[in-house]
């Protein structure tokens, strides 16, 4: 399974972004929550999950949107299984590291 990534790194941090390739581009709504998957945001490059994975532990902050990509990270301990936010079945989760 693929996923997008873009990385961005500033003085002594990387900013990870992640999202699963079929909601790229998309937004979502319910209960007044517009969440939009950005393009210019997380589409840096695709490649497989085990990669992704593997950025999350040299980034200090981290955003992570898609049901695969989250559930990924949770499975690997990253990511609390209550500390999801969801729209339309769309997870998010964020990890920050300081």
């Amino acid at each position: 399974m693929e996923v997008y990534v873009k990385v961005r790194r500033w003085g002594q941090h990387t900013l990870l972004a992640v999202c699963d390739t079929d909601i790229l581009g998309k937004t979502f709504r319910q209960d007044g929550v517009v969440f939009e998957i950005k393009e210019e945001f997380y589409n840096g490059y695709k490649t497989c999950m085990d990669e992704a994975i593997a950025l999350i532990e040299k980034s200090t902050i981290i955003n992570l949107c898609g049901r695969n990509i989250v559930k990924r990270a949770i499975e690997k301990g990253y990511v609390h299984p209550e500390a999801l936010y969801e729209i339309c079945g769309v997870l998010h989760a964020q990890i920050m590291r300081m």
